[in-house]
């Protein structure tokens, strides 16, 4: 590639070495400007000269490779959008059920987990708690988050 750069190179050189010389021989007049009409062609074809060789049937775009990548990227980042909307959701979840219990007065630790809705949208399903057994509160997530109590999981005795 660097040999290729310096031929290109060492061309143009010559080619304009060689103008300069034949502007300084060549007398005022119509003659120096074909002259100089002349050698801007010259100069125009070495400029052009790796242009002009150029093998363009070896050149290859593949559409479907740019697409397949640009789909597994949009994939990718559908995947990782999906994964940080349930872990928000599955905080303030959390939040929401912490605020109720304090509330009433109890002191808990939660944990709630997430699966994807018909549509897609994490959505709670299960809560893990730790802290003293409240039905009040339990029946609560069960009215107000739609997590019944089979998906509840109280750890007594822990907090």
């Amino acid at each position: 590639m660097i040999g290729a750069v310096r031929t290109w190179l060492t061309s143009i050189t010559a080619v304009t070495l060689l103008l300069s010389v034949v502007q300084l021989l060549v007398p005022e007049g119509t003659m120096r400007k074909v002259a100089s009409f002349t050698g801007g062609l010259l100069l125009l074809a070495a400029l052009l000269q790796p242009i002009l060789k150029a093998d363009i049937t070896q050149l290859h775009l593949s559409l479907s490779e740019y697409s397949e990548a640009i789909e597994d990227c949009a994939e990718e980042l559908e995947t990782a959008g999906k994964e940080e909307l349930a872990g928000i959701i599955a905080e303030q979840t959390a939040a929401y059920i912490w605020d109720k219990a304090d509330a009433l007065g109890l002191e808990i630790d939660v944990q709630v987990k997430t699966e994807p809705g018909e549509d897609g949208t994490p959505l709670p399903v299960s809560v893990e708690l730790e802290g003293p057994q409240s039905l009040e509160l339990a029946e609560w997530m069960a009215r107000e988050l739609g997590i019944p109590a089979e998906r509840q999981v109280w750890h007594e005795g822990k907090n």
